[in-house]
């Protein structure tokens, strides 16, 4: 858990909770077991200023990007609060870091959908130097990936390592040692990755804008 004490203070922070609640409802497919606290006094949001932001969720669907769970934590938000009708808005440009899980089930969901197809078809031509991604497991804290070229199935067991270095993503083909980088917004600089317990489980850096 990214912060060990949530303590709620102050009316609006309620309210600007509940806010959030709406806007990340609208913009997921789906999102489950949301948990979000907003740690700050009423005069320090009217003054424009809030301490912390913790969101947590589970079985997560943004933009058909899967989520096992996710955590996301954002410190010193700037805020705009107008008196008269009570309305808040974030100022741009804010930075969060965030903690998720992927699961076998999601990781094959996102690369096989119409949106990320291509991601996994970088994958099977750069590193399998195949045509098409056939399937995907997560074994023994490794990733395996089936390619094929055309109708036959070539390589049933490439077995990759996934690492951040620099801020980036990449996957490494463990038996030829050819890697890929995998492409990720600018913004997002990715801290630390691993698989575990079958889970591949990422921290990051990003910013935000509105």
């Amino acid at each position: 858990m990214i912060s060990n004490q949530i303590k709620k203070t102050g009316i609006l922070s309620k309210l600007l909770e509940h806010g959030i609640k709406i806007f990340l409802k609208k913009e997921c497919r789906k999102i489950d077991n949301l948990k979000i606290d907003v740690i700050a006094s009423s005069i320090q949001i009217i003054k424009g200023i809030i301490p912390k932001i913790y969101i947590k969720a589970s079985d997560v669907n943004y933009k058909k990007l899967l989520f096992d769970e996710i955590e996301l934590e954002a410190n010193d938000v700037k805020i705009l609060f107008n008196k008269h009708n009570k309305k808040l808005d974030f100022e741009n440009n804010f930075k969060i870091n965030l903690k998720i899980s992927l699961s076998e089930t999601s990781l094959k969901k996102i690369l096989f959908s119409q949106n990320w197809k291509w991601i996994g078809d970088i994958i099977s031509q750069e590193i399998s130097n195949q045509v098409k991604l056939e399937d995907i497991k997560l074994e023994n804290d490794k990733i395996f990936f089936e390619t094929s070229n055309k109708r036959q199935i070539i390589n049933k067991n490439d077995k990759f390592d996934i690492k951040a270095e620099e801020g980036k993503l990449y996957l490494e083909n463990t038996a030829c040692h050819k890697s890929i980088k995998i492409p990720i917004e600018d913004k997002v600089f990715i801290k630390n990755v691993n698989i575990h317990n079958n889970l591949i489980r990422l921290s990051a850096e990003s910013s935000i804008s509105f």
